[in-house]
């Protein structure tokens, strides 16, 4: 199911609720090489793209027209080619972001500035729904993500960790259920998402994160 902004109650004047043709206008007027230098990525000037990292999978994107192609992998689904709402978190984060390195803490959403304003659409469209989607399924979320490329950690009962663009990490905890418990699950920033990334940001993540999830599943 696509993330719909309008779910998480945001304010009128959200800056997530600005038309897509508001940030393709901002990015034509954007310098490449000043994006290039300020979040370290490649820049073929030549060509005019510039290569993204993004759930697993490496993208050029061009420059004036924003372009996605990807580099050929075995992930198989490419959300930033498919999801109007990953085009909008990468073309914000080329826009905005900050080349940042984490320090290896993470820390939930209610921890992130402002996420206690959208904690419990945070936790319906996200904690519960990756629960509910995987808790009692840990074999297909372990092959989904291994095809996502996300590294294996050693939380809960079974945990991922996907890099969404460089250097800004998501863990993906689940709890299996029994008996007596449902499956429960948690998600984890790397402690660097606030340098570059909004509480609405982050929610997006998730839905996007998710979303790329199931569609990966309906090809393994």
């Amino acid at each position: 199911m696509a993330f719909d902004l309008n779910d998480l109650g945001y304010e009128k004047d959200s800056k997530e609720r600005m038309p897509w043709e508001h940030y393709t206008e901002a990015y034509q007027k954007a310098d490449p090489e000043e994006i290039s230098r300020r979040l370290n990525l490649p820049y073929d000037e030549t060509r005019k793209v510039l290569t993204v990292y993004f759930l697993g999978s490496t993208y050029e994107i061009s420059w004036p027209d924003f372009q996605v192609s990807h580099l050929d992998d075995s992930v198989g689904y490419y959300p930033l080619e498919e999801m109007i709402y990953a085009k909008i978190l990468v073309i914000r984060y080329l826009l905005e972001a900050v080349d940042s390195t984490p320090s290896g803490a993470y820390k939930t959403y209610r921890e992130m500035p402002w996420g206690e304003v959208y904690l419990r659409q945070f936790d319906g469209r996200c904690i519960k729904r990756l629960a509910f989607s995987y808790g009692s399924r840990l074999e297909q979320f372990e092959k989904t993500m291994e095809r996502m490329q996300a590294r294996k950690t050693k939380f809960g009962d079974c945990s991922y960790e996907v890099e969404l663009v460089k250097n800004y990490f998501v863990q993906f905890i689940l709890w299996e259920g029994d008996e007596e418990f449902p499956p429960s699950s948690q998600i984890l920033f790397s402690d660097n998402f606030p340098t570059s990334f909004s509480a609405e940001d982050m929610a997006v993540v998730g839905d996007v994160t998710i979303g790329t999830m199931k569609e990966i599943g309906k090809i393994l």
